[in-house]
């Protein structure tokens, strides 16, 4: 629909190239390789690993969360769920987390994303261990099967839900590739249109196109295909294979991405640099409001919060905040399965948040 406004038709064609060969591609590489080898992963010897010290499934729970998405995250829940770890390890998890607002992150600042998810791990882990030491844990309630838990069967998806899911994984089939290819060369500052003697704007438009079909993909996607996959609750009839996760966190990503690009060139467009002014004045206020927005479920507002970061309107230390703050998706799973758990583990979390985001703050930025 903003499309179609003529003054706003340049301001969508950026956002959805940005959206798709900045973030989109290097997201779809990321995940394709992540999923790829924990597909074909035995993890038994892992597991044995963890068990013989307490510690060690506090430290991987901590390496599980800072993995970009939401995956690493919720394989901790699960097993949390099924009485294999520890409330700290929850906690750890929980904490060290991004989400996915750290593929936003990654793919536009890989520098900063290193300083964020190397403290993010460090507080997760530390927290972890305090919550097993010290602090009082729910009482765990095991989850076996979704009989036991009396959870609420989802619709399956019907023959237009298994299209949409075969064509995404066609689509990103034909496309992760060159599309990695030319992110990369446009990452570099090449000319790509040059290197392949294509018209001028012929990539951003290509780009742009791409990064329609994408969100396209994701608004007609099964309504539980996602979450469905994600707590094992429901047998899924969409197309089982890994490349289909693939797709539909990148669409995920994706959209939400979008979202906050046009939200923020909007608010440029009509309100002009005020805003940003006006951020910036705020000062350390700015890692509370970002640690408020951490306790939002989902990653919606997690990769908004990256976006105000990346544009420049909030200092790193607001950045970091939130990322040890939010717990993406992961938390839906939580709730859903240990609610008690998650509420509790939520608490735990904000306070190193606070703690993390004011000492860079006042260390490092005020310096």
């Amino acid at each position: 629909m903003l499309w179609l406004i003529p003054n706003l038709r340049d301001i969508v064609y950026s956002v959805l190239a940005d959206a798709f060969l900045q973030v989109s591609a290097f997201v779809a590489l990321t995940l394709a390789l992540y999923y790829g080898i924990s597909h074909n992963l035995n993890t038994t010897p892992l597991q044995h690993w963890m068990r013989k010290k307490p510690y060690r499934e506090i430290i991987f729970a901590g390496l599980m969360g800072v993995l970009p998405g939401c995956g690493g995250a919720i394989v901790v829940i699960t097993q949390y769920t099924q009485g294999k770890i520890s409330f700290g390890a929850v906690v750890a998890v929980l904490t060290s987390t991004m989400g996915d607002a750290a593929f936003l992150l990654i793919s536009q600042q890989p520098e900063d994303a290193v300083i964020v998810l190397s403290i993010s791990i460090v507080v997760g882990v530390v927290s972890g261990l305090v919550t097993d030491s010290f602090l009082p844990a729910p009482k765990q309630e095991l989850v076996h099967s979704a009989s036991q838990k009396g959870t609420i069967s989802l619709p399956h998806p019907g023959l237009f839900g298994i299209w949409v899911s075969r064509i995404s994984i066609v689509f990103w089939c034909l496309l992760i590739i060159p599309a990695s290819a030319i992110a990369l060369l446009l990452a570099m500052q090449y000319n790509v249109n040059d290197l392949l003697g294509l018209p001028d704007k012929s990539i951003k438009y290509l780009g742009a196109i791409a990064g329609f079909i994408c969100l396209l993909l994701w608004a007609l996607s099964a309504k539980n295909d996602r979450y469905s996959e994600l707590t094992k609750e429901n047998d899924n009839t969409l197309p089982k294979h890994w490349i289909r996760k693939v797709a539909q966190d990148t669409q995920f990503v994706t959209s939400w991405v979008v979202v906050a690009f046009i939200l923020f060139e909007l608010i440029l467009l009509f309100v002009g640099d005020g805003l940003l002014n006006s951020l910036k004045l705020l000062g350390s206020t700015t890692v509370f409001f970002a640690t408020m927005v951490g306790l939002l479920p989902g990653c919606g507002p997690q990769i908004m919060v990256t976006g105000l970061y990346l544009q420049g309107a909030i200092p790193l230390s607001a950045q970091i905040a939130n990322a040890i703050s939010n717990d993406g998706d992961a938390l839906f799973p939580a709730i859903a399965l240990a609610p008690k758990a998650a509420l509790i583990a939520t608490v735990y979390s904000t306070v190193p948040a606070l703690m993390a985001g004011y000492t860079y703050y006042w260390l490092v930025e005020s310096v």
